[in-house]
């Protein structure tokens, strides 16, 4: 007789079915597993800078094993700074055309559901030997770019080198400290002047964020719970809550890849840039704005825009995330696309930046780290490692899976939901009315928070408070159902 699957093993089932049915491979075929086994040491190749002196450290989630990125700044004169930024060199060890790059070309990009992670390279890798891991020498790519004391990029760098984090440390513990409610976390003390460092980097990723802000930078928040575990049941949905440290590294990313396709756009080469247009559905996003009682100009803008989602975000905190999300869906999805020599940026009107690339994650994006190929064939005069065609087809299909594998995570979210509520039909919730579409109303309960379809309540608008009594719920199918009361 079968013993019962408990809720985690559930969940990572559901997921990898999802996967499949989303044209997804969840599992590393015999290939792959071949290649793995003769991977074990890293290229000692000549010419790469030693850069591990430098006092680098990570900044992530507590729970990340796939550290792609290390950072460090230099105090320069004038009040200028140097930042450096380090990324994983995956292609070091993982050859264009090998079994596992095409394993990654396939799948694009690592999925994270609540119960499985289901990396893009195996663990062997993404966590180990190309992953920046304290106390463990590695190869990277390193940008350096020069800011002045306002915080304008200037001059950019970028070289193989070698690279030793000295601290692996989180977000969350390291923005209590930023923000002065927490002390610093002892893997932070006992690295010599990483304190000094880290309230550097934090003074110039805001500087940089300001600048943004102030050329249209859109600071959207919406609702994306992760679900924890007590052993193997879901316990609890917690929001991943926005600080200073996220936003030290947001920065940061965004200042690399950036600079990285200045860089190739400068040498000439054809690169795959990601792109978000600027909005074709102005109008539509003009009406909206317009039910808050403000106008916006009737070409698109991004100052604009920002603005008004600065007075909401205060003066209406719990409707914020629907708003944000409704205005994310009028602005249409992020895709790839192609950036040939000399042709007009599309740019990233969200990000308020013109050429933008994907360099800072390889181990668990694909866009990265064809970058990466690129970059360094430019750095050693060598010919593309793509063709355009290559190119374009690599970006087309990357958008897609890319799309593929969002929807899979948004699927299991709502079914670790469904399944954190399954045992609480009839329980009374405090809501808030989301969504009015085609005759179907959705709410968002509080705690925990999770969004479901309300029954019988037709007429209702968006933004009411009410109460709502939870009917039924389907865990394969990610559905929660609620009812008036």
């Amino acid at each position: 007789m079968d013993q019962p699957r408990h809720q985690r093993q559930l969940l990572a089932d559901l997921a990898e079915q999802v996967m499949r049915e989303r044209g997804l491979t969840p599992d590393f075929p015999a290939d792959v597993l071949r290649q793995l086994a003769d991977i074990h040491a890293i290229d000692n190749s000549p010419g790469i800078a030693d850069l591990t002196i430098l006092p680098w450290c990570s900044i992530d989630n507590d729970d990340s094993r796939d550290l792609d990125q290390l950072t460090v700044i230099e105090a320069l004169p004038g009040g200028s700074t140097r930042l450096h930024v380090a990324v994983a060199d995956v292609d070091a060890l993982v050859p264009k055309d090998s079994p596992i790059d095409r394993y990654a070309a396939h799948n694009t990009t690592s999925v994270y559901t609540p119960a499985r992670i289901f990396p893009m390279l195996p663990e062997k890798l993404s966590t180990d030997l190309t992953s920046l891991n304290p106390g463990q020498m590695r190869l990277a790519m390193v940008t350096s770019i020069d800011h002045d004391a306002e915080g304008v990029a200037g001059k950019v760098a970028l070289r193989r080198a070698r690279v030793h984090s000295k601290a692996k440390l989180a977000y969350d513990s390291i923005a209590a400290w930023l923000e002065n409610d927490a002390p610093l976390p002892a893997v932070a003390a006992a690295v010599a002047g990483l304190d000094q460092q880290l309230r550097n980097q934090d003074a110039l990723a805001q500087r940089l964020r300001e600048r943004r802000r102030e050329l249209g930078a859109l600071e959207f928040q919406t609702l994306q719970p992760k679900a924890t575990f007590a052993g193997d049941d879901v316990a609890n949905l917690e929001q991943q809550e926005q600080n200073r440290a996220r936003q030290l590294i947001e920065e940061f990313m965004i200042a690399t890849n950036g600079a990285v396709a200045r860089f190739l756009d400068d040498q000439h080469r054809a690169t795959i840039q990601r792109v978000v247009r600027s909005p074709e559905r102005w109008t539509r996003i003009r009406d909206v704005v317009g039910e808050y009682g403000e106008t916006l100009p009737p070409e698109s803008d991004g100052a604009a825009l920002q603005r008004f989602l600065a007075q909401q975000r205060v003066r209406d905190p719990v409707r914020f995330p629907d708003l944000s999300l409704t205005l994310i869906k009028l602005m249409g999805a992020g895709e790839y696309e192609v950036h040939r020599p000399g042709s007009r940026d599309v740019g990233h009107f969200g990000l308020a930046v013109s050429g933008y690339s994907h360099s800072t994650a390889p181990n668990r994006r694909f866009p990265d780290l064809v970058t990466s190929r690129l970059v360094k064939a430019a750095l050693a005069g060598a010919a593309s490692p793509y063709a355009v065609e290559e190119l374009a087809e690599i970006a087309e299909h990357c958008t897609r899976q890319e799309d593929a594998a969002n929807k899979v995570e948004r699927q299991i979210r709502k079914s670790a939901a469904a399944m954190l509520l399954s045992g609480r039909v009839g329980e009374r919730f405090d809501a808030v009315v989301t969504g009015v579409s085609k005759g179907n109303t959705w709410v968002r309960i509080f705690r925990p928070p999770a969004e479901g379809m309300l029954r019988g309540a037709r007429g209702q608008r968006v933004g009411k408070k009410m109460r709502v009594r939870l009917v039924d719920t389907n865990v394969e199918r990610g559905f929660i159902d609620f009812e008036p009361g």
